[in-house]
């Protein structure tokens, strides 16, 4: 798929990067775009938007990206369960990355990140 016609929900709960992440996704050329502060908002979204990926801050309140995620992975619909997802964090820490990964993750993207790292990582979630 070609990541201009990619439909992207965008959950994180700071609104500066997510307005900055928002951008580069502009930037890119990616207009379908749906933002979310918070991973509970995310899975009302991700059952109405069916976005193609969704890019997820992991340290969220009152729910975080992780629980985000597995609860995701948990609704009924294989349409919306399978949605790929990456996360998006500045804690690149072996524990963190350690309760990512049996997610199902598709990427891990450290923030604040180089709009080719989103780009690289966004093309390749979407192959």
């Amino acid at each position: 798929m070609n990541i201009v016609k990619a439909r992207i929900l965008l959950v994180d709960d700071d609104r500066l990067m997510r307005a900055f992440i928002a951008d580069v996704l502009s930037r890119l050329g990616i207009q379908d775009v749906q933002e979310c502060d918070d991973g509970a908002a995310g899975l009302v979204a991700a059952v109405k938007f069916r976005p193609d990926l969704i890019l997820s801050d992991i340290h969220m309140q009152p729910m975080s990206g992780l629980e985000f995620v597995r609860k995701l992975r948990a609704i009924g619909d294989p349409r919306t369960s399978a949605t790929k997802v990456i996360f998006m964090s500045a804690d690149a820490s072996k524990e963190t990355l350690g309760e990512a990964l049996p997610l199902g993750i598709l990427g891990y993207i450290i923030k604040p990140p180089r709009i080719e790292a989103v780009k690289a990582k966004i093309e390749a979630a979407l192959k």
